[in-house]
């Protein structure tokens, strides 16, 4: 914490301040800031565990592998752990993140019971739901480092067995599946079996699975898919009549989409299995194919070999939105249509409190049916988030021709999308969608001399 101050004072009074991190899971290009930036360096770690409360005290910079390492010899685990290792807690809760336990935990930053935040002021202060900075508390998810940096959180946690039963329910249509996820996410089961964990993968029009989770300590053989074998190969089969049944331990079910990036290893050729073969396990991981990505970002090694070959450059979509539940099939039929991409991710979601938590347990509301204002998902309806993260022929002269089409459509069904990768919307549009009011109140409070981007400048612009 010294040390993170004294970097702050560090920084020129006209210079911008930001994180001095060396890694990321944002997709945005950002200008190059030749100013020194904040020494986050030890606040990365779990500073406790209070296994009798559920709870942890957790440094912002904390990744989640390294917090389910810390919490899971305890059988404990947070209540929403996004999928990939090197995300941060202080990243998912001020950027958003979300996992199969969101139709029933909703989304990380609701577990938070109390953050400590380096404001953009340079003022290191506590907001909890009940105190007098529940105005940044409740204002601080989707504000992506504008309003300042979370240094401490503390977060609810849930009990959890060693083993998690798995059923893959393959649907020949859209329609069919929405309809049945909506009911599962209602009742929480399904064939009389308890559904935990919920979501679901899109690989065209006829053929799309549910793949649902429930928590066990019944011991037994497991599957393991960290070598050789590809965990969303493993969810297709044929009988629609009957789900395709799996294992496997609790700490590789919250890692499952990680070994592969989902799907996109594929791009850097790690599911050929010849090249698999060879592949150094420990290079199995969403952390080294982001590095990749940034030499390809660095270097544009892609469109080089699309020139080679004749080919335009690509165009990269990389996104994750959100649209109301039931118009899960409008969206995911349109873009089947329309975009080149597969597979899809879709995992239901449903705002898990009135509000948040306070400290001692109690509800804390806002009064709203908007209570997260940068985000404003509405308390008491289901929204389905659909993932897909490829990139398709640029269309000449119109830069992010693809996105834009895709944000048209996402308001149209009144959906949002997240904002951690490249977005296009005018500055009128994306203030409406995205809590003008609300935020603008914010910044002149926690960060009246602009020392931190505006949310517009860093999501949009890419500054």
């Amino acid at each position: 914490m010294d040390r993170l101050l004294a970097s702050y004072r560090a920084i020129p009074a006209t210079a911008g301040v930001r994180l001095a991190k060396k890694t990321s899971n944002l997709f945005r290009k950002r200008a190059a800031n030749p100013a020194p930036g904040l020494d986050v360096s030890g606040l990365d770690r779990v500073i406790s565990v209070d296994r009798e409360a559920r709870t942890a005290q957790v440094a912002g910079m904390c990744t989640y592998e390294d917090l389910v390492d810390a919490t899971l010899p305890y059988g404990l685990v947070p209540l929403v752990v996004p999928q990939l290792k090197t995300i941060t807690l202080g990243g998912a809760v001020t950027g958003l993140g979300i996992e199969s336990t969101s139709f029933r935990n909703g989304l990380p930053h609701e577990s938070v019971l109390e953050m400590e935040i380096l404001t953009g002021a340079g003022d290191l202060i506590v907001a909890r739901p009940d105190n007098e900075h529940s105005d940044l508390f409740f204002g601080f998810p989707n504000s992506y480092g504008t309003l300042g940096y979370s240094v401490r959180l503390e977060i609810q946690l849930e009990q959890v067995p060693p083993f998690v039963e798995l059923r893959h329910v393959r649907f020949t249509s859209i329609r069919d599946l929405q309809k049945e996820m909506i009911a599962i996410a209602a009742r929480r089961e399904y064939r009389g079996e308890q559904v935990d964990y919920l979501d679901g993968v899109v690989f065209s029009h006829d053929e799309s699975y549910l793949v649902l989770g429930r928590q066990t300590d019944e011991t037994g053989p497991v599957s393991d898919y960290t070598g050789m074998e590809i965990f969303y190969r493993s969810i297709q089969h044929s009988n629609v009549d009957e789900p395709k049944r799996d294992r496997l331990t609790i700490r590789d079910y919250l890692w499952r989409w990680d070994t592969d990036w989902f799907w996109c290893s594929r791009a850097f050729g790690a599911q050929n299995p010849k090249i698999r073969r060879f592949w150094p396990k420990k290079y199995l991981r969403s952390s080294f194919y982001w590095k990749l990505i940034g030499y390809d970002q660095r270097w544009d090694i892609g469109d080089k070999l699309n020139a080679r070959k004749g080919l335009p450059p690509g165009e990269r979509v990389v996104q994750d939105i959100e649209v109301p539940i039931e118009r899960t099939a409008d969206f995911v039929e349109w873009f089947l249509d329309e975009i080149p991409i597969e597979p899809i991710w879709l995992c239901p979601l449903e705002l898990a409190f009135d509000g948040a938590q306070a400290a001692n347990g109690a509800q804390v509301s806002t009064g709203s049916d908007q209570p997260w204002p940068l985000y404003p998902l509405k308390r008491g309806r289901g929204y389905t988030n659909v993932g897909f993260w490829s990139a398709v022929p640029e269309t000449p002269g119109e830069p992010g021709y693809t996105n834009r089409r895709i944000e048209r459509k996402v308001s149209e069904l009144d959906g949002h999308k997240s904002l951690y990768s490249e977005s296009f919307y005018p500055e009128d549009e994306f203030d409406e969608l995205y809590g003008s009011d609300a935020y603008r109140a914010l910044k002149a409070k926690y960060d009246a001399r602009g020392r931190l981007l505006s949310l517009y400048e860093k999501a949009v612009k890419r500054a």
